[in-house]
């Protein structure tokens, strides 16, 4: 059985906000059915765990520091935001 390849039209839209953690408000599980790619100021970022387009703002891992439930400490970039599918 051959698979079809994904056409845009079925892929969800991006919402504004959306973030990895399957507990936050802002996750959206069809999102991560695609490949999503995050470019903030021109440049793509592998390593975001949340975004905010209309804020201009990413949370990325602060290096290897965790906190005490063993999840990575997150720091805020601003910059301008832009998602897509790859």
């Amino acid at each position: 059985m051959t698979e079809t390849p994904a056409t845009p039209t079925d892929r969800p839209d991006l919402p504004d906000h959306l973030s990895v953690d399957p507990r936050s408000r802002h996750y959206l599980a069809a999102a991560f059915e695609h490949d999503v790619g995050i470019r903030l100021n021109g440049n793509d970022r592998m390593d975001v765990e949340e975004y905010c387009i209309s804020e201009g703002w990413v949370k990325v891992p602060a290096g290897k520091t965790r906190d005490r439930k063993g999840r990575p400490l997150l720091i805020t970039i601003k910059g301008r935001v832009e998602a897509f599918y790859r």
